[in-house]
């Protein structure tokens, strides 16, 4: 049955999950207006995967108004979140990384995850409780549609945007809808992502999971010492992770399958979860839900055809270490957002599109490589317990504590990710201006630089009056200006003429990362540096016009004229 209701926007997203809805969210700031299908009804409850938003989510979810929502929820306000490493859950303690509870978050100054140079750290909270808070958000704003129990068939695309067909999942009705863009956040096995002919690459396996969200009202009083958030379980019978849903009787318990066991039903889920748990079999919990699931290492070979794009698990598949599986594409959202804005409002080209796979496809490339190594050494610690790990006396204590530390040292890097959210940089982007003084700072999974090379994050920093950095940002590009004698005028008229929005933040505070060695910086809307310099460059004209991401071959048949906003 086919019902003509055509409705239209100036992007279609297909999928509501925190990437869809973190898309939708930062588009409609934008004054950009969206249509989100979602084949879930509203508000069913998500997938419990999920339990880690990063440094760098926050910072934009703060820029959001959604950053203070998502601390109020979750685990207890003084809930632990540290990482815990035993025997078994109710086990030995082997090592344990401090991390803040929600309540000391912002105050805590002590330990590897205390020391973020941001004014939003990270924040513990699963999805069951995350989702429904963005949602909820996204669906209260202006501009935003929201069609739950909608399927969306297959797209054509043309010259001025992006039809797609879209069915009712109850009523069986059809509808046409357009967009000038279209974005898929539809999963790993996302439907917008074979139509549009991009191909999955990488390694197809790396681990198998048997992951069971169980309520234990017993289970916490069995637990020595002071709670955690995440527990790891090392034994030579089954090694699991489990992380504290609730922080009272709701846990999640993932099993590491070995190699040797390559089928999923060929592992006893019950016989395993006691194990991990350390519990015998007079223990009473209750199955809320279970996935079976493969980790692998899968990157598209393309995030865009022409007018629609993907993000999220319908670019990229990795095991999510470091909490950079859903991070990784709420960071993909964001990135695009800002780009789909700025030709939407029409003061960029079309041609700023282009940033999107240039800078996004390299980072997702390198992050998933961070992941399968790590993952790989995962599985190689957990094949290497030793068979006496849980010996009494003092020779099983010393082989207690040998263990404990390789586990802290191999995994504080991911739990205190500093350089996957502070270290990543944009190379080879068509709207960032390298200045051929340094090369962006390498970086690994725990460890960075800060810097303000073009394409790094601008590093952050306190105002004079209080408020963050990135609070004062403006909705198109920054320019933070470190010496009021600087001339910036030609550049603020050049912007005008474009109505590219520029703010020029002076600057005026007590403590200034050493990192700004320059007079001049130019932050992109997504915090990362575009430009920087001691003066403007003469040839204003240019530089805005790559900012525009104007391309280069149309900008070479133009030149500027003396200044007074026009071209010939």
């Amino acid at each position: 049955m086919k019902n003509d209701l055509d409705l239209q926007a100036d992007v279609l997203i297909v999928g509501a999950g925190p990437v869809g809805l973190s898309l939708a969210m930062d588009l409609a700031s934008r004054g950009v207006s969206t249509i989100v299908c979602e084949t879930r009804a509203f508000a069913e409850p998500p997938n419990v995967k999920c339990n880690h938003v990063a440094s760098r989510t926050m910072e934009q979810f703060r820029r959001l108004g959604v950053a203070q929502k998502l601390r109020d929820a979750g685990l207890p306000a003084d809930h632990p979140n540290d990482v815990v490493f035993r025997t078994s859950v109710t086990g030995t303690e082997l090592a344990r990384i401090p991390i803040p509870c929600r309540r000391d978050r912002y105050t805590e100054t002590e330990g590897p995850d205390a020391w973020w140079p941001t004014p939003e750290p990270p924040h513990r909270i699963n999805q069951i409780y995350l989702e429904p808070i963005l949602l909820r958000h996204t669906a209260a704003l202006p501009g935003v549609t929201l069609l739950n129990r909608t399927q969306v068939a297959g797209f054509v695309q043309d010259a001025e945007g992006v039809t797609a067909i879209a069915t009712d999942l109850d009523s069986g009705v059809t509808r046409s809808l357009r967009g000038r863009y279209m974005v898929g956040c539809d999963g790993g096995s996302s439907a917008v992502r074979k139509q549009m002919g991009a191909k999955l690459k990488g390694t197809a396996v790396i681990q198998r999971v048997q992951s069971t969200c169980i309520r234990a009202p017993g289970l916490r009083a069995l637990i020595p010492g002071k709670p955690a958030w995440s527990y790891y379980a090392m034994n030579p019978r089954r090694c699991g992770t489990m992380f504290a849903i609730d922080g009272h009787e709701t846990w999640l318990v993932h099993n590491h399958l070995n190699a040797e066991e390559p089928e999923f039903d060929s592992v006893d889920r019950d016989r395993s979860l006691r194990e991990i748990l350390g519990v015998g079999s007079d223990f009473e919990y209750e199955i809320l839900s279970k996935e079976d699931w493969v980790g692998r290492r899968l990157v598209a070979d393309r995030f865009r055809n022409g007018r629609v794009f993907l993000a999220g698990d319908a670019a990229h598949l990795w095991v999510p270490y470091a909490g950079y599986g859903m991070n990784a594409g709420i960071a993909d959202a964001l990135n695009l957002s800002w780009l789909l804005a700025a030709s939407v409002q029409g003061w960029a080209d079309e041609g700023i599109l282009d940033a999107y796979e240039a800078e996004r496809l390299p980072i997702t490339e390198q992050v998933s490589q961070f992941a399968m190594d790590h993952a790989q050494k995962m599985i190689r610690a957990r094949r290497a317990v030793p068979p006496n790990i849980e010996a009494p006396g003092p020779e099983g204590d010393a082989l207690r504590a040998d263990i404990g530390q390789e586990a802290y040292e191999l995994n504080v890097q991911q739990f205190c990710c500093a350089g996957l959210n502070f270290g990543y940089f944009y190379t080879g982007s068509p709207i960032i201006v390298p200045d051929g003084e340094h090369v962006p700072p390498a970086y690994s999974m725990g460890a960075f630089t800060a810097s303000t090379v073009p394409g790094c994050r601008a590093p952050h920093f306190w105002l004079a009056d209080g408020r963050s950095l990135y609070d004062a940002f403006g909705p198109g590009y920054t320019l933070l200006r470190f010496d009021r004698s600087a001339d910036v005028r030609a550049l603020e008229r050049a912007a005008d003429t474009y109505r590219m929005p520029l703010t020029v933040l002076d600057i005026d505070a007590a403590v200034v990362p050493p990192a700004y060695a320059h007079r001049l910086v130019l932050c992109r809307a997504d915090q990362h540096v575009a430009w920087r310099g001691a003066y403007i460059p003469a040839d204003v004209y240019a530089l805005v016009a790559r900012l525009r991401g104007e391309p280069q071959r149309e900008r070479a048949t133009k030149r500027a004229l003396p200044w007074e906003g026009v071209l010939a």
